[in-house]
Parts: structure tokens; sequence; C-alpha cells
């Protein structure tokens, strides 16, 4: 009998512990079930960050492209949207190394996709030709921000994220570049968007499999034969090291120059943060100084060919940052006042002309009743300016062309050299009969004096003056000039 008790109380003692974690699990239940709904409502996701941070980055990245009004490097031009310019209205030009198949339609193809809707939709006027594909790698960017920021989150928490994210958007360099339509910007939202995803499984080696097929299809399809433009590229420029006919640097030229230079003033904390970071972030390391050496190795150095590796450096200089105590407000005041210095000035001042100047042959071209009578060549060192992309009408151009040589003759000499060993020998010889020559030419400040006479005898009056750089260099003047060929009784002395 004591045994049947004994039983029954314990039967009824674990019916009761059972029925009151019932109860615990079902209030947890309630409480679990009622705050989703709850954070959901002010806050919300996009891209798996929260929507106000992501507006943000967009917004941000948007007001980067419009504060982005100067010129880095024809590439930027000639190689993604004249390509795309031609590929869907026809006319255009292609510079050799789409001849040579060194480039591929892959990018191209982007803004020739926008160009297409564009123009199906009637809307193909030239400032929606050069500013929507500039937002579209604006929002391309925005993405590689916020994906920059998720992994931080991901790999170390919001705070380190935070410092990580800070660094990356204020990069003078970053604000710079993220904008403009180079394929080295590309590289460098991809680079991110891989490092995010590079943790999953099996996800690397299916990426580069993919991107390779893909490249090779549309390759295939433009250019009419199977073409593995990236050996063609690498032969030309490492194999046979013809890029040299475009400049050549020492080999130390990006640890004590380019590097720093790109930095800027995350340089101090991005040595700080090398020193602080976990071991596990020395793969990081690893990737930006073999990036530096094996582009050492090249004699053609750029800035832009390190830019997919700065986002890496972020990474150390949030490290640096998250580690600072006392020295943490001066040392962020200092890091965002001298970028943004830098980053404005930059993208508002240097290397302007060249874009304003198009903004005077768009207004030649459909401002004027007689704009089929119109004719331009531009006198400067060869892919100053965009070109049919920024004007958007078949007017005649033309310009001093710079081809290397790939037949390996001695002492070669470009059209653009020889025009400028000896100007007026060469103008000479090109227009001896008035009838070919341009209505108007387009030249930098410093070669005014030396084709005055030219000028003068040709009847070509200054009508315009845009501001270029406060350093000029070599054939690249302070100003640009735009002279008109005035009919003779209607020409004005300056």
């Amino acid at each position: 009998m004591r045994q049947e008790g004994d039983d029954s109380r314990l039967f009824f003692r674990g019916f009761q512990n059972r029925s009151q974690e019932k109860m615990k699990l079902r209030k947890r239940k309630s409480t679990l079930y009622l705050s989703p709904r709850k954070s959901t409502l002010p806050h919300g996701d996009l891209l798996g960050e929260n929507i106000y941070l992501v507006l943000f980055t967009i917004a941000l990245r948007i007001c980067n492209c419009f504060l982005v009004q100067t010129s880095f490097v024809p590439d930027e031009y000639w190689q993604s949207l004249e390509v795309a310019h031609r590929m869907v209205f026809n006319y255009g030009y292609l510079t050799w190394e789409w001849t040579e198949r060194l480039r591929g339609y892959t990018y191209p193809l982007i803004f020739a996709s926008i160009y297409k809707v564009l123009h199906l939709l009637r809307k193909d006027n030239v400032q929606l030709l050069i500013w929507i594909p500039r937002l579209a790698q604006a929002l391309l960017s925005a993405i590689a921000d916020i994906r920059l920021y998720s992994l931080m989150k991901q790999l170390e928490n919001q705070q380190m994220a935070k410092w990580v994210f800070f660094c990356q958007l204020c990069s003078w360099f970053t604000w710079y570049c993220c904008t403009r339509t180079l394929t080295n910007t590309m590289e460098t939202v991809l680079t991110i968007i891989a490092l995010f995803y590079y943790p999953l499984e099996g996800s690397k080696s299916m990426n580069r499999f993919v991107t390779l097929s893909l490249s090779l299809i549309v390759d295939r399809i433009f250019f009419g034969q199977w073409t593995l433009v990236q050996y063609n590229f690498l032969k030309f420029n490492v194999l046979q090291n013809l890029g040299t006919f475009y400049g050549s640097h020492p080999w130390h030229w990006y640890f004590s120059q380019g590097f720093p230079a790109v930095l800027g003033t995350h340089l101090p904390f991005f040595i700080h943060g090398c020193f602080l970071a976990p071991k596990r972030y020395r793969i990081l390391l690893v990737t930006v100084l073999w990036t530096l050496l094996v582009y050492s190795m090249l004699s053609h150095k750029e800035f832009r060919f390190i830019y997919p590796v700065l986002p890496f450096c972020m990474v150390f200089c949030g490290y640096s940052l998250n580690h600072l105590k006392t020295w943490k407000k001066p040392a962020l005041s200092f890091l965002f006042l001298s970028n943004m210095l830098l980053a404005l000035y930059t993208g508002l001042v240097h290397q302007r002309g060249t874009l304003d100047v198009m903004t005077h042959v768009q207004e030649l071209c459909y401002n004027k009743p007689n704009k089929s009578s119109a004719s331009v060549f531009i006198m400067m060192p060869c892919h100053s300016t965009p070109y049919y992309s920024h004007v958007h009408y078949p007017l005649p151009m033309r310009f001093l062309q710079c081809p290397p040589d790939l037949t390996g003759k001695s002492q070669y000499l470009d059209e653009a050299d020889i025009f400028y060993l000896n100007p007026l020998n060469w103008l000479d010889k090109e227009f001896h009969n008035d009838s070919t020559l341009p209505t108007h030419l387009i030249i930098f400040s410093i070669l005014e004096e030396e084709i005055s006479t030219f000028l003068i005898s040709s009847n070509y009056e200054r009508t315009a003056v845009f501001f270029h750089t406060h350093l000029p260099e070599g054939r690249t003047g302070s100003h640009i000039y735009v002279y008109e060929r005035k009919l003779k009784g209607t020409f004005n002395k300056r």
C-alpha cells in the first residue's frame, strides 16, 4: 500500500511539473510570436539589413554620383559607354583593344541594355545616356558597401561593423571611383560580394565557372567567334609587356606612391589595424600584399588597378578605430574632414574641363540651326575626352589617335606623338586644303601659342574657355580652349 501511495504521489508531482513546463512554454511561445510583429513595423529589412541603413547608403551613393563631375581615366568612357553606344545606336568609335580582342563585352553589355531600354522608350536624350549608367554603378556600389557591413557584423559584431562601414564610406578614393563606369569599379563591387559569400561551401568554384562561361558566351556573340579575352589581355600586358607603351613606373611605385595615395589619411589607421586584427584576417592582408607585389612586376601602373583591394584595407582601419579610446573623436573628425575635402576637390574641380567641353559640343549639336555643317577636331592627347556617348549625335568628330605598335617596329611613333613633335608642320600637311578644315578645334591652353599662326591664318576665333586643372603637366594644360572657324568678314579679334 505504501508503495502504491508513493507511486501515486510521484505521478502527481510529475504531472504537475509537466503542466508547469507546458505553461512556461506557452508563455515563451506567445512572447516569441508577438516580438517579431512589433519589430517589423518600425524597422523592416532590405538586403538583410535595417531598411534605414540601406536607404541611407543608396542615398549617399546617389549624392556621390552627382558630386563627381570630373574625368579620371579614358577607360571610364572608351571601354564601357562608347562601346555600349555603338552596340545600340550603330555609330561611335571602338579603340584598338576591341579589334585585337583584348576586351570583353560583358561589362559594356550592362550599359548597352540600359541604352536599349531608353531607346525603346524614346527617352534616349544625351543627359540620361550619361547619368543613368553612372547611377546604376552607384547602386551596385551601395550594395557592395552594405555587404561589407553585413560581413563584418557576422564575423565580429555590430560595433566593429560600424567602424569598418564608416571607413569605407569616407574613403576619398572610393568616393572618387565608385560611381564611375570603370571595369575596376565593377571588379571592386564583385570582390566585396564574393568575399561576403566566400564562407558558403562550394560557392567559390561555382561562381568562377558561371562567370567564365557567361563571359565566353557574350564574347562569342559579339566577336563572332570563340574568344578568351582574359588570355589575350594577359598576353598583351604580361607576356609581351606592351602596356609600357602607355607609360611605365619603377617597381616600387605601388609601395612608395600608389598605395599610400589611394589610402590617403587612412594609412596610419591601416598600419595600426594590421597589428590589432586577429590572425584569421591575415588572409586579407596577404591578399593586399600579393596584389601589390604582382602588379609591381608590370611596368605600366595606375592607381585604379589596386582599387579592388581597398575594401580589405578598410577592415584593418575599422579595427584601429574600434580600439582607440582617448583619441577616437579627434581621429574620426580628422578622417572625415581630410577625406571629404580631397573627395570634393577631385570630384568637382580637378580635371573637369574635358567633361565641360563635351557639354559645349552637345549645345553645338542641339542648339545650332546649321549643326549639319559642323565638325570637331579634338587636338589633345588621345582619348582626353569622352566621345559619342556624351554627344549622342552623328556629328563628324576626330581626335589624335595613339594605338600601340603591334608589329615590332623600332622607333614607332603614333599620330599624337608625330603631331606634338611639330604641331605647325603637321597641321600644314594635314590641312593643305581649306575645305578640309573642321569648323571647331578643341585644344589645351598649353598648345595655343605654338599654333597661333595657324589659328590666325585659318580664321579661327576662340569662342569658349573651360577650366581643367590646377596641376597642368606635359601636354595637358590648365584650361581647354574651343576655337570656331569664322567666315571672312565675320572674324572678330580677341
